[in-house]
């Protein structure tokens, strides 16, 4: 595994499909647990290689939550399958 340094970084990532029981049907999202949040660029380039309609990103914060939403191409300002 290579030497953490600003390349690199470990995190929780999960791919989930929503609004179903089955697996591999649904509504797929991504949701990637950050400890702080990083460059936009990064997480737009993260959205894309998901390729899934939406990746949730998402940071603690003093007990709660910060979220933000990101098709591959753009943000959006919300998400509720990927919430």
């Amino acid at each position: 595994m290579p030497k953490a340094d600003s390349t690199y970084m470990n995190t929780l990532f999960f791919q989930v499909d929503a609004f179903t029981k089955q697996v591999f049907s649904g509504n797929s999202a991504c949701v990637v647990v950050l400890e702080h949040w990083i460059d936009d660029a990064i997480l737009q380039n993260i959205a894309r290689e998901n390729a899934v309609a939406e990746t949730a990103f998402l940071v603690a914060d003093e007990g709660h939550y910060r979220l933000r939403w990101f098709t591959p191409d753009i943000e959006i300002d919300l998400c509720g399958h990927a919430t």
